[in-house]
């Protein structure tokens, strides 16, 4: 096997609306209308070619889980997200690259990096 990339991770949020909100609004991912009726509520996102897939179930304990959204200017990104009353991590070095954290309404743990 060979693979090509990361089509998607999927991640469950206790509050759907919530996590929509957080998602769409502060970190600027884009909800798409293709997903099919699983039985279950949901929502698949964008992010870039990439694609987050939201599930609404309990979310497990957090226990060094996470996934990378890839950012251009971490520093402008932390600000934007503190002027909307958000509360990232303050940017720190990860070899030659930068990265910050941030939690959404559920307790996921989502990192901002910034390539070197």
């Amino acid at each position: 096997m060979k693979p090509l990339a990361i089509h998607h991770v999927a991640i469950n949020v206790s509050d759907l609306d919530a996590a929509l909100e957080f998602y769409e609004g502060a970190l600027g991912l884009v909800a798409r209308s293709d997903r099919p009726d699983f039985g279950f509520p949901g929502a698949w996102l964008d992010a870039g070619p990439q694609q987050l897939h939201l599930i609404e179930a309990a979310a497990p304990p957090n226990v060094g889980q996470h996934f990378a959204i890839r950012v251009e200017d971490i520093d402008a990104v932390v600000a934007e997200l503190r002027a909307a009353g958000h509360r990232p991590s303050e940017p720190s070095p990860v070899g030659n690259s930068r990265q910050a954290f941030i939690s959404d309404p559920s307790g996921n743990v989502v990192e901002l990096h910034e390539v070197g």
